[in-house]
């Protein structure tokens, strides 16, 4: 994969960890790096490379890498180091983020509740899942396939259809007659989170 797609596959889906390596086409490693961390892009990321020069490792880590592989390697080494940012990872989130906050919108994961400003409100498992997802990765376009995988599985065997019946639930319950519109459909692409333009 070129630097140009791994930057729209990086923004576009949600990922654990990426493993990158400085050498590729369109954009190299380490430009991409940097772009998706000025990009507020909080995902791990892992560079290999050939080179291993103490420069080019600074230049890596200081663009925003998590940690710097150098070829050749042994795969239970990257192995280990995957393992390792992981838990850093989930240690991290699992510390700081018990809510979510998007406009005027407060999800708390550890009572599993919604709030739109001062009002409460009141969500199936389901919607609490789909209002979720869609808060952990604001203006971007999420396919109604990537919603369905990610919210009911990639074994649940539903159509498509069933994620716009719970937009419509989710968008009668968060929107209402008084609050602005934050869940937009794209035609064709799917739906974004994302505050109304003023």
């Amino acid at each position: 994969m070129d630097g140009i797609s791994a930057r729209d596959h990086a923004t576009r889906f949600e990922y654990e960890l990426l493993v990158m390596d400085v050498m590729i086409p369109g954009i190299n490693g380490i430009d991409l790096t940097r772009q998706l961390r000025k990009a507020d892009f909080h995902t791990p990321i892992l560079m290999l490379t050939a080179l291993g020069s103490t420069d080019n490792v600074v230049s890596g880590l200081d663009a925003g890498a998590d940690d710097y592989l150098t070829k050749p390697f042994k795969i239970a080494e990257l192995l280990a180091r995957v393992r390792s940012l992981l838990r850093r990872h989930s240690t991290l989130s699992n510390n700081t983020q018990n809510a979510l906050t998007f406009s005027d919108i407060t999800l708390n994961l550890d009572e599993k509740n919604a709030r739109r400003g001062d009002q409460t409100i009141d969500l199936t498992a389901t919607e609490f899942r789909l209002l979720e997802y869609l808060m952990r990765n604001p203006r971007k376009v999420l396919s109604r396939m990537d919603i369905l995988e990610k919210v009911w599985g990639y074994d649940f065997q539903l159509n498509t259809k069933t994620v716009d019946v719970y937009i419509n639930y989710l968008r009668k319950k968060l929107e209402g007659t008084d609050s602005a519109r934050v869940i937009h459909t794209v035609v064709g692409m799917g739906y974004i989170l994302k505050e109304e333009p003023t």
